[in-house]
């Protein structure tokens, strides 16, 4: 009787360990058959960004900007797809957070030299067209008229 309850005791440490141990081993995406997945293609290019201090350089034809801006092909709200995390956003002294949409006006302290995005093409921003900046403002870049501070177009999420 002894030897039998000795035996229990380490059959299931036994079972235990053998469960563990086929836990461990399992696919980490909950494949029971063990078989390996390779990760999804990338979507879009590789952006590699800045590197510290380092200063990309800009693309080819990054200063070529529209002469005309068709509002109807600008006048979007979109989700960026990709964040890039630059640093704290302060907005300016006296205004609370707004979530703002193509069709609104900024007001002009929003638009002030700190706020301009002039490396635009490192966010996966497209070119301005002419008397148009792209300004930061909290996580959202907002395109805008540079003399009215009409939205021309906003991407949502663009900085974490």
């Amino acid at each position: 009787m002894k030897l039998a309850r000795s035996v229990v005791p380490t059959l299931v440490l036994s079972v235990a360990g053998l469960l563990a141990a086929a836990a461990v081993t399992a696919d980490p995406h909950g494949d029971s058959r063990g078989d390996r997945h390779e990760a999804p293609a990338s979507r879009g290019e590789v952006h590699p960004g800045p590197q510290g201090y380092q200063r990309v350089e800009p693309p080819k034809g990054w200063d070529a900007r529209p002469q005309h801006a068709d509002p109807h092909v600008y006048n979007h709200n979109f989700q960026a797809a990709k964040t890039y995390h630059i640093g704290a956003y302060r907005r300016p002294q006296g205004w609370v957070a707004h979530h703002w949409a193509y069709g609104e006006t900024l007001p002009r302290l929003y638009w002030g030299p700190q706020f301009l995005i002039s490396d635009y093409w490192l966010f996966a921003l497209e070119v301005p067209p002419a008397g148009y900046e792209w300004v930061r403002d909290d996580t959202d870049a907002l395109l805008i008229n540079t003399v009215t501070g009409q939205i021309l177009q906003v991407e949502y999420g663009v900085f974490g």
